[in-house]
């Protein structure tokens, strides 16, 4: 049996809605992730310089999903209803059972807040419960410190690094960090992540 493919769906949580991306988040995403260096500093592209050039970013996200190869969401505060950032789904192979979370910004009001983990808890419980996967993985800068601890929190494992992976727009070599999580690992780190919102 096969996993589902993603679709655009939304998922709901008590502090965060992640909803299917799109244009009408540009305004709220300029605002919040914007042209922050701190922001942009782990990703694959430099911070846009304008709204417009954000807004080419997104529709380069929205063209990608269309064609059924990621889904990407914006995460949307529920107490004040604004975009803080972004994320998704890529690399799906529903043969194989697995797909990568990623692609993920977040304003830097929102860090080390119930946003990203509970945006991950939604994420997981839709791609083991309701889609089927049997792997979910991420990948990371190999020196974003910030970044690896917050994956490991969410009960993943390491599993290695691909050295000299991608060139990065400064014209360097980035080491990609890999972790993982099974889907008969997902219910003890479920139960951790909704024991830590809960105390949140």
């Amino acid at each position: 049996m096969t996993a589902k493919q993603p679709v655009p769906v939304t998922l709901t949580g008590r502090h965060i809605r992640l909803e299917p991306l799109e244009r009408r988040h540009l305004a709220d995403l300029w605002a919040s992730v914007g042209a922050d260096p701190e922001v942009w500093r782990w990703t694959m592209s430099l911070p846009p310089a304008s709204a417009e050039e954000l807004g080419r970013i997104l529709d380069a996200r929205i063209a990608e999903a269309a064609t059924g190869g990621s889904v990407h969401f914006a995460a949307v505060e529920l107490a004040g209803g604004t975009a803080v950032g972004l994320t998704g789904y890529h690399d799906i192979s529903t043969e194989d059972e697995f797909l990568e979370i990623g692609a993920t910004l977040y304003a830097r009001s929102v860090w080390r807040t119930a946003v990203n983990t509970e945006a991950k808890l939604l994420l997981l419980v839709h791609a083991f419960e309701d889609l089927g996967m049997g792997r979910v993985y991420w990948k990371t800068d190999a020196l974003n410190e910030r970044s690896r601890n917050a994956i490991l929190r969410l009960g993943a494992r390491y599993e290695g690094t691909l050295r000299r992976h991608r060139l990065r727009p400064t014209g360097t070599w980035r080491d990609s960090a890999y972790f993982s999580m099974l889907a008969d690992e997902w219910p003890a780190a479920k139960s951790r992540l909704v024991e830590r919102l809960s105390r949140g």
